[in-house]
């Protein structure tokens, strides 16, 4: 089996692959998340994803290789002494070299991130043309790859969580709020005016950025993943679908190119 691990500043998803014949099979068999917590230790986080592939009925001693797609270089080492540990194996990591093959058009390859990489990949690997790739992260990025596929770069903003918390942490008077669809654009109360300003905000934010991207290049597909991906679908139009796993994907994609290259 094949484990894909993509550190989140938020979140870790774990996505389990099966393998046949030395191939993994696209589409994890589990998806797990667990929270990203800087200052647990390789064990801690070991003794959490033990527990997840024993209650699920998975044999860990059976995930043969793992690849991961990090935004948080503190958890970097504790995750390689993890893996070492636990599954006696080398970590494959995804960066601007281990980027299977994907052409940079953008002037520091080294400042693109290892899960905008692993989006970028699994999108062209899957329609082979212009795509538009939207993460409802804790960031908000949007990664732009042409037909040729170069990934051409594309923009980040605050996502709509962090904005909700700066809200509440830099005013006296304004509540935390849970990120939801408002009944209507003019809110009659401070959380429903925070809910409009947050969701109806990042929808105009969203949009506006997708027709931009659409003037700079030439765009066949429009892409959306991440945890806030549903709650926005509705209203975005420009958005044809959404693929939870995507960067799972991208991260096996990625780890399979560079393991047959090893061996030719």
């Amino acid at each position: 089996m094949f484990l894909a691990l993509d550190i989140g500043n938020t979140n870790i998803t774990i996505g389990l692959f099966d393998m046949h014949n030395g191939k993994v099979l696209p589409g994890p068999l589990k998806v797990w998340r667990m929270s990203t917590i800087k200052e647990q230790t390789s064990d801690e986080y070991a003794t959490m994803l033990m527990d997840m592939f024993f209650y699920c009925g998975f044999d860990a001693k059976k995930a043969t290789s793992v690849g991961i797609a990090s935004v948080v270089p503190s958890l970097n080492l504790i995750f390689e002494d993890l893996v070492r540990n636990y599954f006696g194996k080398e970590v494959f990591f995804v960066n601007h070299t281990n980027s299977g093959g994907i052409i940079f058009a953008v002037e520091n390859p080294r400042e693109v991130g290892a899960d905008r990489i692993a989006d970028a990949v699994a999108a062209y690997s899957m329609y082979g043309c212009g795509c538009i790739i939207v993460d409802f992260g804790t960031a908000t990025t949007f990664d732009c790859i042409d037909e040729k596929g170069r990934y051409r770069g594309g923009a980040i903003a605050p996502g709509p969580v962090i904005s909700a918390q700066s809200l509440n942490l830099k005013t006296a008077q304004l509540p935390q709020v849970e990120m939801k669809k408002p009944p209507k654009s003019i809110g009659t109360t401070t959380v429903e005016c925070i809910q409009s300003g947050l969701y109806f905000g990042y929808v105009g934010l969203v949009k506006e950025l997708i027709e931009r991207m659409k003037n700079e290049m030439a765009v066949k597909r429009i892409i959306a993943t991440g945890g806030l991906a549903d709650l926005m679908l509705g209203e975005i139009k420009e958005i044809e679908v959404i693929l939870p796993n995507l960067t799972l994907e991208g991260i096996r994609i990625i780890w399979e190119i560079s393991a047959n290259a090893i061996i030719k």
